[in-house]
């Protein structure tokens, strides 16, 4: 592995995403990730359909450039293997329930004994301090609870609507990554590990960093609003003859760009709209002449006038279009990996390019237990100890269909 965080080792008893998330971006920048699962595997891997030749493509994507290994933490041969493991990683990713680690005997209070330096970091529900700790929990149940429901939406008097992408999942493992990054910056200098600790919930509310500054100036919390933006307008998605567009007029200067492209100079003589203030105060007003005016065009001579006229402007794009885009693709954010069962399956790419320590997919997700002996050889443990592991049901190993034992 190449990546800013080459040397760094990972034990990643983590399933199903916001964990998951947070071991993949660190793999992705160079970490050695070993993902332990149960003996029945990640829950991810009966997320089904879809699948490639029998692979679960939720799996495959959240857990490319890790090894996988399978331990039976129900047995205390397997718990004694995995402390071994964790006596000479530097990072453990857990998004287990408060205090399920601790009856493994695997919580960071009995760990850091062995391993001083080690970083250990939990992401949970709710965070392990407060009133909610105990409470397990899913991305649907922090975006209600963060605010970010009460925002989404066409509008007032709507049915409430997550945002369509499980964003507290991915941002907690983003901002977990971060703060084992941190965390690691720091063990290199001192020699010293710590826990780190975020939530799901945590994660939503840093994802209402507007509306909550709305929220504090004026007593009043912001309510859904389309695609329109509380703070600048016009500011959002426009239906054109044959799709929708967004349009960034966020500023006076692209305002008035704005208006001359299209051909609507007496917008900018009306005084409802003379600054952002107006606009937001008149925001109706303005949408409903606007609308009047982008169907005129399609969607790709409108983003020929806006580009040439130096307005951001960007076309309203499916999941399969944004793959094909030729900025998706020169910016390696979909890249190919060979599976030994799915085959060539495409990914999702690195979001942070390094000038001088570049990371990147190299290695497709583990099947059950690929890597089981592997780790456990570069772990120290000898032939006759794998081999009575193994025969104990403690650890498992599998080997794609073709390969050698």
């Amino acid at each position: 592995m190449s990546g800013p965080l080459a040397g760094c080792r990972v034990i990643e008893l983590a399933h199903i995403m916001a964990g998951p998330v947070c071991g993949l971006m660190l793999a992705d920048m160079g970490a050695d990730v070993v993902k332990v699962e149960k003996p029945q595997g990640d829950d991810t891997r009966r997320f089904l359909p879809p699948d490639i030749n029998g692979e679960s493509a939720a799996y495959m994507m959240m857990n490319r450039n890790k090894r996988g290994i399978v331990l039976n933490l129900k047995t205390p041969e397997g718990i004694d293997t995995l402390r071994r493991l964790i006596a000479s990683a530097d990072v453990v990713i857990e998004n287990y329930r408060k205090g399920a680690m601790e009856k493994f005997g695997l919580g960071y209070e009995t760990l850091k004994k062995d391993n001083p330096g080690l970083i250990y970091a939990e992401i949970s529900g709710f965070g392990r301090t407060g009133p909610y700790a105990e409470r397990g929990g899913f991305d649907l149940i922090a975006q209600g609870m963060s605010g970010l429901m009460s925002i989404t939406g066409e509008g007032p008097g709507r049915p409430p609507v997550k945002v369509g992408a499980p964003v507290s999942d991915i941002t907690a493992g983003i901002i977990g990554a971060m703060g084992i990054a941190a965390a690691y910056a720091h063990k290199l200098k001192t020699g010293q590990g710590q826990k780190v600790d975020t939530s799901l919930f945590e994660a939503a509310i840093t994802q209402t960093y507007w509306q909550s500054a709305i929220a504090f100036a004026t007593g009043t919390p912001p309510g859904p609003m389309g695609s329109a933006h509380p703070l600048n307008a016009p500011y959002q998605a426009f239906r054109t003859s044959d799709g929708w567009i967004n349009v960034g007029a966020a500023n006076q200067a692209n305002w008035e760009k704005l208006i001359v492209i299209a051909g609507a100079e007496h917008l900018g003589r009306d005084p409802r709209f003379a600054d952002n203030k107006a606009r937001i105060t008149n925001r109706l007003d303005l949408e409903a002449e606007l609308n009047k005016i982008m169907p005129a065009r399609s969607t790709a001579d409108w983003l020929k006038l806006f580009d040439d006229g130096g307005l951001p402007a960007g076309p309203v794009l499916s999941v399969a279009e944004m793959h094909a885009d030729p900025q998706t693709i020169a910016r390696d954010m979909v890249p190919l990996v060979e599976h030994p069962v799915a085959g060539e399956v495409n990914t999702i790419g690195l979001p942070v390019k390094f000038s001088q320590t570049p990371g990147g997919i190299h290695r497709a997700a583990p099947l059950l237990g690929e890597h089981t002996t592997e780790v456990l050889h570069q772990a120290g443990f000898d032939e006759i100890e794998i081999a009575a592991l193994l025969d104990k049901g403690a650890a498992i190993q599998n080997k794609p269909e073709g390969t050698a034992s």
